[in-house]
This record gives C-alpha cells, sequence and structure tokens, in this order.
C-alpha cells in the first residue's frame, strides 16, 4: 500500500511541473521577412520519446513549428505548369555527423526528433506548398537545406517521351524562427538568370556570345492542319516542346 501511494505522488509531482511548461502553447507572433514563401504557422505539441524511471515511465514533449512553404512554377511564357513536383532535402547538423538526406536527429536510445517536409505539387495556378513540421530547440527554428525542383525529370523523359525539364535543378535555403521575438526569414542560396542575346549585329553592334530561348508556341488554330484547342493530338505535345530548356 505504501509503494502504491509513493508511486502516485511521485507521478504528482512530476507532472505538476510538466504541465506548467505545456499547458498552453505559446500565443504565436510572426514578424514575417519571408515575402510570402512562408506561410500557415502554427504550434503543436509531439511525442518525441519517454522517460525512464524506476517505477514508471512518462512520454516525453516536444514543441515544433508547423507551416507551408509555397512557391510558383510557369514555362518560359510565365503560363502556370501543373503537376510539378519540389521537394526539400534537409542537412544534418553538425552535431549529427553530416550528409544530405537524413529522416531524424537522435537525442538519446528512447526519443528522436523528426524534420518533416512533404513534397510540393504545383496546382492548376501553378503554386505548390510544402508542409513542414520542426522541432524548436533554445526557442529557435534553424534549418538548412535545398529546394529540389522536378526530380526524375529525366528519367519521366526517357520513360515517357516528355517531362518539364527546370531551368533551375535546385537551390540551397535557411528557414529562421525565433519564437520570443516572432522574426522569421527565408533565405534561398544563389539564384540562375538566364539571358538571351539580341540585335542583329549590324554597324557597332557585335554579336554577342549565348543562345536564344525556345521560340512561344504557335497557337493551335494558326498552326497549319493543327486540331483546335481541346481536340488532342499535337496539342499537348507542342506544350511540353515550349518547355524544353535543354534541346
Amino acid at each position: 500500500m505504501k509503494k502504491e501511494i509513493l508511486k502516485i505522488l511521485a507521478v504528482v509531482l512530476l507532472v505538476a511541473p510538466l504541465a506548467g511548461c505545456f499547458g498552453g502553447l505559446k500565443r504565436l507572433k510572426v514578424v514575417d521577412y519571408t515575402d510570402q514563401r512562408v506561410g500557415d504557422l502554427s504550434l503543436t505539441k509531439k511525442m518525441v520519446g519517454k522517460r525512464e524511471f524506476l517505477f514508471f515511465s512518462t512520454t516525453k514533449m516536444s514543441l515544433f513549428l508547423d507551416g507551408n512553404l509555397q512557391g510558383v512554377v510557369t514555362d518560359y511564357q510565365g503560363n502556370p505548369i501543373e503537376g510539378v513536383t519540389v521537394k526539400v532535402m534537409p542537412e544534418l547538423n553538425k552535431a549529427g555527423g553530416g550528409g544530405d538526406e537524413f529522416a531524424a536527429t537522435e537525442e538519446n536510445a528512447n526519443s528522436s526528433v523528426n524534420l518533416s517536409f512533404a513534397p510540393g505539387i504545383s496546382d492548376t495556378t501553378g503554386l505548390f506548398k510544402i508542409h513542414f513540421s520542426l522541432p524548436v530547440t533554445d526557442d529557435e527554428v534553424d534549418v538548412r537545406g535545398k529546394l529540389v525542383y522536378n526530380p526524375g525529370w529525366d528519367q519521366q523523359r526517357m520513360n515517357l517521351g516528355k517531362a518539364y525539364e527546370p531551368q533551375m535543378k535546385e537551390s540551397p535555403f535557411r528557414l529562421y524562427f525565433n519564437l520570443k521575438s516572432g522574426f522569421l526569414a527565408f533565405a534561398e542560396g544563389v539564384r540562375k538568370v538566364i539571358v538571351q542575346p539580341v540585335g542583329e549585329g549590324q554597324g557597332r553592334m557585335k554579336n554577342l556570345p549565348g543562345a536564344k530561348g525556345p521560340e512561344p508556341a504557335k497557337p493551335a488554330a494558326a498552326a497549319e492542319g493543327a486540331p483546335a484547342a481541346g481536340a488532342g493530338g499535337n496539342a499537348e505535345e507542342d506544350l511540353f516542346k515550349g518547355f524544353d530548356f535543354g534541346q
């Protein structure tokens, strides 16, 4: 009987301070410096492991920042493209041993903290959203990684005969959030800017090196013998050809 009473008292004494820590989530304050690249933010509590004691064990909870990382996919003429996948490959912390991909960072034998990024797929407006759930450590979220645009496009082209080749295959990024100040920032690495030479090269104007972009796809009605829009046939094929960057 005494053992049971002692056990109950120990549980009550342990749960009381935990309830004070996690009794209510702090109201999320955001000072957004991401230019709408990050949104739909919320704080959640998740179980990340167990704590073992002499007579019992308790679940270990941790605070996570949930939200969406978003962008837009278009062709050269600015038309939205549907169905293009964008993935995030986060980097391991230095303490984790390095590497390009990982599933979780181990804290100890009984707990792990997952860094979760769900792939985003562009919709009919070209908008993609990558849902993330990231642990808040010492009141901060600081994650580095890279965005990979339409991975496997080359394999898709070989299998299906057509694919969307991204102008930029991948780009590094850093996502930072401070829980106390609400400071939120998203920085993407060096961006690739494409230019094309213009002019006829007469007089003092010399021919500029470089290749020109693909010619705009002709409307189906203007093409000789081409079926009308919506009639199938070569309409979809012309769209892919207009987006073929590498050929």
